[in-house]
C-alpha cells in the first residue's frame, strides 16, 4: 500500500508541475505578445466629445413608442 501512495503523490506532483510550467509559459507569451502589439499596432484616434448635448424632439419619442409597441405586438402574436 505504501508504494501505491508514493506513486499517487509522484503523479500528483508531476501533474501540478506540468500545469505550473504551462501557465508560466502562457503568462510570458501573452505578456510578450502584448508588448509586440502595443509597439507595432497603430494607435486609435481620440474621439471628440460634444460640447453640448442635443435636445431630444418630442415627435421622436412618440415614433419610438409606436415602433416599440408594434414590435411587442408582433412578438406576442407569434407565440
Amino acid at each position: 500500500m505504501n508504494t501505491l501512495l508514493a506513486e499517487g503523490l509522484n503523479l500528483m506532483l508531476l501533474g501540478m508541475g506540468a500545469v505550473f510550467v504551462f501557465l508560466t509559459v502562457l503568462v510570458f507569451t501573452t505578456t510578450f505578445m502584448s508588448r509586440i502589439i502595443g509597439k507595432y499596432a497603430p494607435t486609435r484616434p481620440a474621439v471628440a466629445k460634444a460640447s453640448t448635448p442635443q435636445p431630444v424632439a418630442v415627435n421622436d419619442d412618440k415614433q419610438l413608442m409606436a415602433v416599440i409597441t408594434a414590435a411587442i405586438h408582433q412578438h406576442r402574436s407569434r407565440k
